[in-house]
């Protein structure tokens, strides 16, 4: 990892820790000011999702808050990515990050505003749309950090840079700003920072040194077969039967070719194949996730995954398999100085509610694009993790023996009134700790 440059080492070595904790009130009563509102845009926005390279109404339902907050927006950058820029004064740029869109999956959780939009995806097919991953969170927040941060406007000086990211869930929304001129158009930003909500605590934050999220690489896979009538399996070559055997055979690529020390995983996600029950079509379509945090263990996996899927058509006789890698991330990588200072800065504030974690310990299993941003050259960033269950739902759960929600689960309902405030204090402090006075 790069170390401060002398610029940001000068300007964290300004800034004592106990600062934060004098500016949590003034955070908590902006927050509490505008909540009302926020509230409302959170509701409205988790009733209507959009899906990736979708997300106009969205898009433009955040520039405009943020042009009346005084930001200059630009819209459209990646398709319907959004990016904010405020002045004040010289100072480090920094850089704010939110998610615009949502899962093609149906809601049930019940909630009195739960989602029941239905749009087409990439392929044309139609599907329920639902913030089930906690965006509609995530973008409440970030306009909520952006309010405190308007109002606090004599405690910081520099440039903030507010982006709103669109297509994260395709892993693809990052890669398309940056070619679109995010970080030449716009200033490049000195520092970062991001958040998402998971199945902790409502009300904590991890701050993380290291690895926060694992790589991913997505695989679409398709097995050629032979057509022929349900009876008649001889006559022709059945690509499901293909199709089945590497589903079971590529989980030995886990087991028994990876590190068992490191984590590694091949999910199928998606299986298509087929109209009726006696016609024997002739290919099968799937796709695949694949999840890693060592580059070693990240080329035994996609090797192996290739490797079996030939091996599966050799075996039936079939043409070889189409495999096609789609949607690429690195691990996001979070800057230990950074992260060292920020978490004592967080403390000072929001105190047992900080949870701070070492460069050697594992980070979240899921991936993001974010990571985009860090590798395209953002010298220093830290992405945090928020808590969404309050302790009475957690104990629920436990008590009942199931587990909790997490992440794109159908039932995934975090506390947002928790959520949210949390979002806005650490991300507030955080920028307050490399901008302010």
């Amino acid at each position: 990892m790069t170390r401060f440059c002398l610029f940001a080492a000068a300007t964290l070595a300004m800034i004592p820790a106990a600062h934060a904790a004098t500016a949590l009130p003034a955070i908590d009563t902006v927050i509490d000011r505008n909540w009302a509102d926020l509230d409302a845009l959170y509701v409205d926005l988790h009733s209507h999702p959009e899906l990736g390279f979708q997300e106009q109404r969205t898009a433009a339902l955040l520039a405009e808050r943020m042009r009346r907050m005084g930001f200059v927006v630009t819209e459209h950058v990646g398709k319907t990515g959004i990016v904010a820029i405020l002045r004040n004064g010289d100072g480090p740029v920094v850089m704010v990050r939110t998610e615009l869109d949502a899962l093609p999956m149906e809601e049930k959780t019940g909630l009195a505003y739960a989602s029941r939009v239905q749009a087409s995806d990439e392929n044309g097919h139609s599907t329920f749309v639902a913030h089930s991953c906690g965006h509609d969170n995530h973008m409440a927040a970030w306009i909520g950090t952006a309010e405190a941060l308007v109002a606090l406007k004599d405690r910081w000086h520099g440039t903030l840079m507010f982006v709103g990211q669109p297509a994260e869930e395709l892993v693809s929304g990052g890669k398309a700003m940056l070619a679109d001129g995010l970080f030449t158009r716009f200033p490049k930003p000195d520092y970062g920072f991001a958040a998402h909500v998971g199945t902790g605590l409502a009300g904590t934050v991890v701050v993380k040194q290291g690895p926060m999220t694992s790589s991913v690489d997505t695989i679409l896979i398709t097995f050629k077969g032979v057509g022929s009538h349900g009876s008649m399996p001889d006559k022709g070559i059945d690509p499901i039967v293909e199709a089945a055997h590497f589903v079971t055979d590529v989980q030995s690529v886990v087991a028994r070719e990876k590190d068992p020390f490191k984590f590694g995983v091949v999910t199928i996600g998606s299986f298509h194949a087929g109209s009726v029950s006696n016609i024997i079509p002739d290919h099968a379509d799937l796709q695949l996730t694949l999840r890693s945090y060592d580059p070693d263990v990240r080329r035994v996996i996609n090797e192996g995954v290739e490797r079996t899927a030939r091996a599966a058509a050799d075996m039936a006789r079939a043409p070889a398999p189409d495999i096609r890698h789609t949607f690429t991330a690195s691990p996001v990588i979070n800057d230990p100085a950074l992260a060292s200072d920020t978490a004592t800065r967080l403390t000072a504030a929001l105190g047992a509610r900080v949870q701070f974690v070492s460069e050697s310990a594992p980070g979240w299993t899921a991936s993001e694009d974010y990571s985009e941003f860090v590798s395209a050259g953002m010298p220093h960033s830290v992405y945090f993790a928020i808590g969404g269950y309050p302790q009475n739902v957690i104990d629920h759960y436990k008590a009942e023996g199931k587990p909790l929600p997490v992440n794109h689960s159908p039932l995934f309902a975090p506390d947002h009134t928790s959520t949210i405030r949390t979002g806005i204090e650490v991300l507030t402090l955080a920028v307050l700790g490399v901008t302010g006075n």
